[in-house]
């Protein structure tokens, strides 16, 4: 069973191509990080401004990991997020199966 971080972002005015290869950059070094299964980024095809970004860990101790590393702090808490116009994290533990 794997853990989900679904993050929506909106970017303020114009700032989606600041935001954008910053987050390619936060991609490739979390696809790194042990633990970490999948980090994709979609941008809105109706609205460019509107980012999901989908990330998947073996754990949700991976996923506490990845928020403590470098790049987690320097990258998106300290580039990124200044240029959000919002921010939503859902993150999702997994359903247990149900046998009928």
């Amino acid at each position: 069973m794997t853990y989900v971080v679904v993050a929506r972002y909106r970017t303020k005015s114009g700032e989606e191509n600041t935001v954008l290869p910053l987050l390619d950059t936060m991609a490739a070094a979390s696809r790194r990080e042990p633990g970490n299964l999948a980090y994709r980024v979609h941008q809105g095809s109706e609205d460019p401004r509107a980012i999901v970004l989908y990330e998947e860990y073996a754990s949700e101790a991976d996923f506490t990991a990845h928020c403590e590393t470098a790049h987690f702090q320097e990258i998106l808490l300290g580039r990124i997020v200044p240029l959000l116009e919002s921010r939503d994290v859902l993150r999702c533990a997994p359903r247990p199966e149900v046998r009928t």
